[in-house]
């Protein structure tokens, strides 16, 4: 990946599985994005948290965006290319089962290819949940937080305080609030 690739942290949460739940994502010293849904998984809000992400930033963004997330589920989908195989067999896994969460993976994986068509112009990577990273960290707490309450934040050309310090990725988080809409919405529902 590009030294100037824009880092996003993602995350999503549930609270039960199935239950209330919450997704995130955030720039380092940058713009962050939560919202939530009454009745979800674990895994489909990871999956939400990398989509929501991508709709976001993606268009706003022309160079390269890395994803790092602690779902090895999203991860190891772009890493080891679940999505083509599943593409290839009509939305069926290894198994022959049906692909899981393919109401959100769909749009997840059309963000992704519109941006593969230029190679490393996007890409994912894991990091160890609940392990001290702050990124990880925060965006754990936003989708906690939605989950919890049932509402999100989208706060644009802010630092972000919990993290002050976190280095930023090459890529300007002013740049990037200048293109956001300035009146986006404090509460965002999925679904």
């Amino acid at each position: 990946m590009p030294t100037d690739a824009l880092i996003v942290f993602t995350d999503g949460a549930c609270s039960g599985n199935p239950g209330p739940g919450g997704w995130a994502w955030a720039v380092p010293d940058g713009p962050y994005g939560s919202g939530s849904t009454t009745h979800s998984t674990n895994q489909r809000m990871e999956i939400a948290a990398a989509l929501e992400a991508l709709r976001t930033l993606g268009p706003i963004t022309p160079g390269p965006i890395e994803i790092v997330s602690d779902s090895t589920y999203v991860v190891n989908c772009f890493r080891d290319r679940w999505w083509q195989g599943w593409m290839a067999r009509g939305w069926k896994t290894s198994a022959k089962q049906p692909v899981a969460n393919r109401d959100l993976w769909e749009p997840l994986i059309d963000h992704v290819r519109v941006r593969i068509s230029t190679p490393g112009n996007v890409r994912f990577r894991w990091v160890k949940g609940h392990s001290g990273n702050r990124m990880n960290d925060f965006v754990d707490q936003l989708a906690v937080i939605a989950a919890a309450s049932q509402s999100g934040a989208r706060v644009v050309g802010l630092s972000v305080a919990p993290v002050a310090g976190v280095e930023a990725g090459a890529a300007s988080a002013t740049t990037l609030s200048a293109a956001l809409p300035q009146a986006a919405p404090v509460h965002q529902r999925l679904f």
